[in-house]
């Protein structure tokens, strides 16, 4: 007679949301990347992978919503959004070679990373400081824009080791989100 395994106890609120939020920023590495080989290669599911891309950012900021409310998710959403489409310009720009459209796609990305950040920080400053998020968005611009140019140089192994480096860096900054909300909301995910 052989011994029946223990039932699992069902997962927790706290890691419902941290294994939800793993899978939204993952999705947004995941598609910005396929945006990213699409763009570069003029392949003909470019829009398909954009409308994916872009439905991502609504997903996040609708995950927000029942913690901050419905004005706080769609200005997440709209500041994401913002992210993704001066990302696809600075793609398109390294793409053209054109080095004065990629600086002012660069900068004006630099300045939305910190208008993103310091969203978030003003949502949850205890759990979010303010310095902790602007270098954390720093960290995944230059992440991004490290794979980007690996891929655009064809040089392949950078460009699989800037992916890896992409996702760990995301997983670090989806786990810092969710264990700010879970802290500043224990009630809401007990």
């Amino acid at each position: 007679m052989g011994l029946t395994p223990a039932a699992a106890a069902p997962p927790s609120k706290s890691d419902e949301l941290r294994a939800a939020m793993r899978k939204l920023w993952e999705d947004h590495i995941t598609w910005t990347r396929l945006f990213i080989i699409s763009t570069l290669g003029d392949l003909p599911d470019n829009a398909a992978t954009t409308d994916r891309l872009l439905q991502n950012q609504t997903d996040i900021g609708n995950a927000i919503k029942p913690f901050y409310g419905d004005a706080a998710g769609t200005k997440l959403t709209a500041l994401l959004r913002d992210h993704i489409l001066i990302a696809a310009d600075i793609v398109k720009a390294a793409k053209a070679g054109d080095s004065t459209a990629l600086a002012a796609g660069k900068a004006k990305w630099t300045a939305n990373a910190d208008d993103i950040a310091a969203f978030l920080s003003g949502a949850n400053p205890k759990n979010w400081p303010a310095a902790e998020m602007k270098t954390m968005m720093h960290d995944h611009l230059a992440a991004t824009t490290t794979e980007l140019e690996a891929r655009l140089n064809k040089d392949w192994k950078a460009d699989v080791a800037a992916y890896d480096r992409v996702h760990a860096q995301i997983l670090q900054m989806a786990d810092m989100l969710s264990q700010g909300i879970i802290k500043q909301f224990p009630a809401k995910v007990a």
